[in-house]
């Protein structure tokens, strides 16, 4: 075939281009749009912004950059939650109390849980946050018995369950945790899972209540090294000494705590952009943390406007809709566990639910009647009203809860989302609690306020004046009737002043 000469394919280009169609300046995808006021003095959300030729002045370019560094250190804030409430944890257990890394902490009596996000204030937690990169594999026994527990990576996602939810389903086994990319044949007798983290945290509930068959699943419950061979030496028992804080650190002390945990961690894929975003304030792995003026300044305030975002996120739970037609409640745990939604990975869902709680598992987001446990959480009262520590309140909770171990309704304070300190030294209601008053229908009426009202002590939590605060309705083996709706409840309702006696 005969090539054309450059005279004729320059002819040939011509006509068409004569036969496109031209762009007319009036369609919105013309460059430049005529819209787009890149000249002069144009007020913004972040402030005025100045242009000159289409040059941003210097006061400008400042704010437009301080801008791009300060609002990636408020979405990193809301990214780190999870990680760095579970380092300040570790922080404390190794670096405070001492602990080898598999010693085991026993959260038991409501001093014990009063550092913990949104404990429950009814049965008690063993815990454990080992280092993998520094342990090797760690096997974790698990007895037989009533026990529901977890496995966690430090980004709060489910490596197992343990006990009851978990492979053994309550009748006991072994469990081998790995750390990433681990290649060494595990030994017989395990059920192996290997940790997307080099840290984890491992956890467990005795729901047994009787004390006797409490001590004896606890003393046969151990975590060790697998390195131990046949002769592990399983880890001790401390109780927590003195006051702290098990969720994540404030102010200038939460970026101290992410740069150390990050600088330990394997880095995810899906996170190398908020790495970026950090590299912005002088947070990079392998390299200290030595921020300099201008980013000390924008991280104390990413730090204090990120917690604030973080609290209005959990408050208005915008991914999650009340449970029941009609009333506030909304499930607590609106997250997969697993982190991820069919095209995005949940951030909002996540820093929602672990600025105010840690842990994740299958077994508390379960669908099945008799196995794991639910978490409700109400904020508000009948009327919206957020719940107000100086303010008396009613909740009338009908007869047959769905739950065949046991229920509670915990009250937390906002201000440290821990259980409330109040002079009561109560923070929960439940149905272990042989002293609750039930009506003669079966229902039970509850009561919330600065003042017990009269002759329903029983049946009443302490509230402070001046502190917000919200409840876990938590139902432990729920049954069908609360998955299926058959039983709802309604709302917080406001007291009358006048039903509390003088003082």
């Amino acid at each position: 075939m005969k090539k054309p000469t450059t005279t004729a394919a320059i002819v040939a280009l011509l006509a068409l281009g004569a036969s496109m169609p031209a762009f007319a300046e009036e369609d919105p995808f013309y460059l430049p749009q005529k819209e787009q006021p890149f000249d002069g003095k144009v007020e913004t959300r972040i402030g005025p912004l100045e242009f000159d030729n289409q040059y941003p002045s210097k006061e400008s370019m400042t704010t437009l950059l301080d801008s791009i560094d300060f609002h990636g250190a408020t979405q990193s804030f809301l990214w780190g939650i999870p990680i760095a409430s579970f380092a300040n944890l570790q922080h404390y257990l190794h670096d405070v109390f001492k602990f080898d890394q598999v010693d085991l902490m026993e959260t038991a009596t409501l001093k014990d849980k009063l550092g913990i996000l949104t404990a429950n204030a009814t049965t008690p937690y063993i815990f454990s946050t080992p280092d993998l990169s520094k342990t090797g594999p760690v096997v974790i026994e698990v007895p037989a018995g009533s026990i529901a527990g977890m496995v966690d990576d430090f980004w709060q996602r489910p490596v197992t369950d343990l006990g009851l939810p978990g492979p053994d389903k309550g009748k006991g086994g072994k469990y081998l945790i790995t750390p990433p990319g681990y290649k060494d044949k595990a030994p017989d007798g395990f059920t192996v899972f290997e940790s997307p983290t080099d840290n984890i945290f491992l956890a467990i509930r005795i729901i047994e209540p009787d004390q006797a068959k409490y001590e004896k699943i606890k003393n046969a419950f151990k975590v060790y090294r697998l390195s131990d061979g046949g002769t592990p030496k399983p880890g001790k028992y401390i109780n927590p000494p003195g006051k702290y804080f098990f969720g994540p650190p404030r102010g200038m002390a939460f970026w101290e705590r992410l740069h150390e945990i990050l600088n330990r961690e394997v880095v995810a894929e899906r996170d190398r952009f908020f790495m970026a975003m950090l590299k912005r304030v002088g947070i990079e792995k392998g390299k200290p943390f030595k921020p300099d003026a201008r980013q000390s300044k924008l991280l104390e305030e990413a730090a204090f406007v990120g917690e604030a975002m973080a609290k209005a996120n959990d408050l208005a739970k915008r991914n999650t809709e009340p449970y029941w037609k009609g009333a506030r409640w909304k499930v607590a745990l609106g997250l997969d566990p697993t982190q991820r939604g069919k095209t995005y990975d949940q951030l909002d869902e996540r820093a929602e639910w672990m600025y105010e709680a840690v842990t994740t598992s299958a077994g508390m987001v379960t669908t099945t009647p008799g196995v794991g446990s639910v978490y409700l959480a109400a904020y508000a009262d009948k009327d919206g009203d957020w719940l107000d520590g100086a303010k008396s309140y009613k909740l009338h909770v009908p007869a047959n809860p769905p739950a065949k171990q046991f229920w509670s309704v915990a009250v937390y304070s906002w201000d440290t989302r821990t259980l409330i300190d109040n002079e009561q030294k109560k923070a929960a209601l439940s149905s272990r609690q042989k002293e609750l008053v039930k009506n003669d229908d079966g229902s039970y009426d509850l009561y919330f306020g600065p003042k017990a009202p009269k002759g329903k002590e029983n049946n009443w939590v302490q509230t402070i004046p001046g502190q917000g605060w919200w409840v876990y309705l938590r139902f432990y083996a729920p049954t069908k009737a609360y998955f299926d709706k058959s039983w709802s409840m309604g709302d917080f309702e406001k007291g009358e002043v006048t039903q509390f006696p003088d003082g």
